[in-house]
């Protein structure tokens, strides 16, 4: 049983990097699709990866939530107002990517934890303790500072934390698998762009089917790029510990700021080094302070199934569960449909 258990884990830590990993890697991929704009490749994201999630419940044969999901009015408009805000995080993040601006992108997914417990205090109402306080008064100090070093507001990671914060408080609300999700994001996502793709082919603008088989397999291959990662996290997060995807989400943006300084070459000057050393530390603060609080609360658990006469350890990844701790505190998809999973599933 132990060996089971084991294993299970390693297929899960497996699936976690391969996620985050290949999450980190994607500011790659978009540059390939070149001459196509931006725009461009954000309606085909949109059209394929509907086809490839589509293939993939027909496999499984899971329709039944979509019945479910039409019978509630409530909920299918929070399913609009998610895929209207992904696609504002997809559209600015591509764009970002193929013009040169990867370091800044990078710096939206670093940041997107303390947006997200700032909307908790001003939206939710949640109370915070003071390590998280100070943790998001060093991220205000550090969108301060960048300001400084770039001559403007950091629009682009602004815009991409607060989307992307703003899609984990919709799911939140939504609940749905991460598969599933993707369906109905995307299902509502496609006429448009489906509308848009033909629209740019009947303008002489396409370069769907002008630059070459190669470019054209490209394009279909975003819904590859998109959906393949979120199968990953969805094996992962049913196999390991909410806390270490916790730490494991930040592989994405550490691979996206490395790419954009060693690859793409940007520049990094002395008080944009500042604003994300702050940045650093106020995550190291949130995750010491989420570390700190899960011990304590499965040691808190224990003792009370001692003192009940249990005298059972609870099992570490259900004890993460139900406390719902995690590094970051960022609440995100569910990739089961039915608990709430606060490592965000970051699709950049």
């Amino acid at each position: 049983m132990a060996g089971s258990s084991r294993s299970e884990q390693r297929i899960g830590l497996l699936n976690g990097f391969a996620a985050y990993g290949m999450w980190g890697l994607v500011p790659l991929f978009w540059p390939l699709l070149k001459p196509a704009g931006a725009g461009e490749i954000l309606a085909h994201r949109m059209v394929w990866s509907l086809a490839f999630v589509a293939v993939a419940l027909l496999v499984v044969r899971r329709w039944a939530w979509a019945g479910q999901l039409l019978r509630r009015p409530r909920r299918l408009a929070l399913v609009a107002v998610a895929a209207a805000v992904i696609t504002v995080n997809w559209g600015v993040y591509i764009w970002a990517v193929n013009s040169g601006h990867v370091v800044e992108a990078s710096l939206g997914y670093f940041i997107n934890p303390l947006v997200t417990i700032a909307m908790g205090v001003l939206l939710l109402k949640e109370r915070l303790r003071p390590v998280q306080w100070a943790a998001v008064g060093t991220g205000f100090a550090a969108v301060l500072v960048l300001t400084v070093g770039y001559g403007r507001p950091p629009w682009i990671s602004l815009c991409l934390a607060f989307s992307f914060a703003t899609y984990g408080l919709v799911k939140k609300k939504v609940n749905l698998g991460g598969v599933e999700s993707l369906a109905a994001e995307t299902a509502i996502q496609f006429l448009p762009a489906l509308g848009y793709v033909l629209w740019l082919s009947a303008q002489g603008e396409s370069t769907f089917t002008t630059e070459g088989l190669g470019h054209s397999a490209l394009l279909a291959a975003t819904g590859l790029v998109t959906a393949i990662p979120l199968v990953c996290f969805g094996a992962a997060a049913i196999r390991v510990p909410l806390s270490t995807l916790g730490l494991l989400q930040y592989l994405a943006p550490v691979f996206q700021f490395l790419l954009g300084i060693l690859y793409f070459g940007e520049a990094m000057p002395p008080e944009r080094w500042a604003g994300f050393a702050l940045v650093w530390l106020a995550l190291s603060l949130l995750t010491w302070d989420a570390l700190r609080t899960a011990h304590r609360n499965a040691r808190t658990l224990r003792a009370q199934l001692d003192r009940a006469g249990g005298g059972v350890p609870p099992a570490k990844d259900g004890a993460d569960r139900e406390k719902g701790i995690v590094a970051s505190g960022v609440p995100a998809q569910d990739t089961t449909g039915s608990e709430q999973i606060d490592a965000p599933a970051a699709k950049p």
